[in-house]
Parts: C-alpha cells; sequence; structure tokens
C-alpha cells in the first residue's frame, strides 16, 4: 500500500490520482474527511482506505506490513496562521510521529517543507542543509516547517530513504477550496469572471515595480512527477532537503497576463495595496534553485508558466472539473 496524508487537499488529492493513474491498486488516503469543502478532491477516487488523521498512527502499527510508502503531505498551510501552538501540534509534532514510525517499520517517507522557510530569501534558495539552522521565515507557518526539517537532520535515526520538499508556489486543478491561500491564479481567474478585472498587489518596496514581485509558480502535475519519481529512485544517499519550484521566477504581471489570455479577455489589471497583516511577512523573490535535484536524477522539464496557466483554465476552471483519475483501472479499489 502506499499512503497519502494530507489527501484531500490540493497536492495530496492529485499524488493520489496520479498514484491510481499509474494502477497502483493499493492507495490509503489520510485526512480529515469531515471538511466538506475538500470532498470533490476525493469522495470520487476508488482507493483502497480512508484514513482519519487522528487514527493514522495506530491505523500505521497495525498495517505496517503492507505499507510500501509514505508521503507526508498534510499540514496547516495557512501562511496567516497565528496560531503557533496548532502550527506545532499539526506541522511539527505530528510529523516527528510519523518520522519516528517510518524509522521503526523501516518505511521511506517523503514529506512537505515549504520555501516559506527561506524567509526574504537573505541567505538565497538553495537546499542545502548548512543553511537551514541559520533560516528566518516570516511566519509562524514558514517556522514550523522549518523547525521540523532541522529536527529531521538532527536525528540519529533515520528512514533509510527519506526526503524533504520544499514547495514553492504550486497551482493547478483541486486547489478550488483554499479560499484566501490558493493561488494567484485562481483568484485571477475568479476576479476576471466577476468583473472582467484584476487587481493585484502594489509594491511596497522601490527597488520592485507595481506587479514584478517576483514568485517561482510550479504546476502541482510538475509538483506530482518529481514526488514520483523520488518514490520510483528511493536511493539512500540521495536522502535530503531539496527544493520543489520550476526554477524559473516569474512576475505577478506575467501571470496575470496568462490567466486573462487563457480566458481570451482584454487584459485590465489595477493595483490595490498588500494587506497590513502580511505586508511587513510578504516575499518578493523567490527562485528554487534546483541544482541538487538535477544532480540526484530528476531531468524531466517543467511547464511555462504559459503553458501551465493554458491547461488550467482551460481544462479545469472553465470546466468546473477536478482532476478525476484518466484511465486508472476501478479495480485499484
Amino acid at each position: 500500500m502506499i499512503v497519502v496524508t494530507g489527501a484531500a487537499g490540493f497536492i495530496g488529492s492529485v499524488l493520489a490520482v496520479r498514484l491510481l493513474e499509474a494502477d497502483y491498486r493499493q492507495v490509503v488516503l489520510v485526512d480529515d474527511f469531515s471538511v466538506e469543502a475538500k470532498r470533490p478532491n476525493h469522495e470520487h477516487l476508488p482507493v483502497t482506505e480512508r484514513v482519519d488523521r487522528a487514527d493514522f498512527p495506530a491505523w500505521l502499527r497495525a498495517n505496517e506490513s503492507q505499507v510500501q510508502f509514505i508521503f507526508h503531505l498534510g499540514a496547516r498551510t495557512d501562511t496567516t496562521e497565528q496560531d503557533e501552538a496548532l502550527l506545532n501540534e499539526l506541522n511539527l509534532e505530528y510529523s516527528k510521529e510519523i518520522w519516528r514510525l517510518c524509522v521503526e517499520f523501516g518505511l521511506p517517507l517523503v514529506y512537505a517543507s515549504s520555501a516559506a522557510t527561506y524567509g526574504d530569501g537573505a541567505l538565497g534558495y538553495v537546499d542545502s542543509h548548512d543553511v537551514v539552522a541559520d533560516l528566518q521565515p516570516l511566519n509562524p507557518y514558514g517556522r514550523s516547517k522549518n523547525d521540523f526539517d532541522a529536527w529531521a537532520l538532527a536525528q540519529e535515526r533515520k528512514p533509510y530513504f527519506w526526503a524533504g520538499f520544499k514547495f514553492f508556489n504550486v497551482y493547478g486543478p483541486n486547489e478550488f477550496h483554499k479560499g484566501r491561500m490558493a493561488s494567484v491564479v485562481l483568484h485571477t481567474f475568479r476576479q476576471v469572471q466577476a468583473t472582467g478585472a484584476m487587481k493585484l498587489f502594489r509594491s511596497h518596496r522601490p527597488d520592485f515595480a507595481d506587479g514584478h514581485q517576483t514568485r517561482d509558480f510550479v504546476h502541482v502535475e510538475d509538483v506530482c512527477n518529481v514526488l514520483l519519481h523520488f518514490m520510483h529512485h528511493r536511493i539512500p544517499a540521495h536522502s535530503g532537503l531539496y527544493n520543489l519550484g520550476s526554477g524559473k521566477g516569474r512576475t505577478f504581471l506575467d501571470l496575470a497576463t496568462a490567466t486573462f489570455r487563457a480566458m481570451s479577455q482584454e487584459l485590465n489589471i489595477s493595483f490595490i495595496d498588500t494587506p497590513e497583516d502580511i505586508r511587513d511577512t510578504y516575499q518578493y523573490f523567490t527562485e528554487a534553485d534546483l541544482t541538487k535535484l538535477r544532480a540526484n536524477g530528476f531531468t524531466e522539464p517543467f511547464r511555462t508558466l504559459e503553458d501551465g496557466i493554458n491547461d488550467y483554465v482551460k481544462n479545469h476552471l472553465i470546466t468546473g472539473e477536478t482532476r478525476a483519475p484518466r484511465g486508472a483501472s476501478a479495480e485499484s479499489a
């Protein structure tokens, strides 16, 4: 069995679909399945079992002999969350428990870290283990992720293969439930659909023009390509932290322009002040250094922002479709 935690969420649900499409016949989903808004992401999937997040450690103890791989993608991902106790419970302590179980039972583990660990980028965006202790995330969410990375690196006992992926700005199908935390692609689509226009955040730094704030945007399908590659090539010497972005920073103006074009709409972009509650912790530039990822065997290209947005808008947002399995065997159930 292959386990995916966070499976009702964005990346986890798309990864589950990809596993089913690859004809993995025993896929186990772990999450809080009581969240109604996430139901369209997973209710149609012919999986082996759904396990409540709180019950998963006990379930794993009872079923470890049947588990081949664990993708731990479940987390509290709200970058505006200020409840550090909640973040420590869900992102730090729960992840420690899963790590210890993987060590105990000899299971390989891939988990979700975040580019939010890099803070303002003063130390760059290189996924070196040497800088983890010095990173200064800008919010409690980023700190919770960096705290787990640091804890994992400090452990004497590690899974025989493990990888923590620092996700950059992921976009694509199955993120409709994320509200304020959804990608700017989805926000642009919804604003343009409702008003014919898009309002981007104004820059509050003199070295960045309005709309030229830059992020590394990566399509969720490309993220899954990387995750599946490391499941297939679980080389112990390649264990460690990895950046997972496209490797190319693009501006929010580029993103909005591509979304208008995918919608066949004329450009109508204006600027508003960045909300004060996130202004001081706003990242103005991110770009994943993929040197380690490439050196350790992942050679597939990442789609361009324009190609990714065109696919997302035309095949999912306009049609209202979630990511469902294509050609997956019904026997997966």
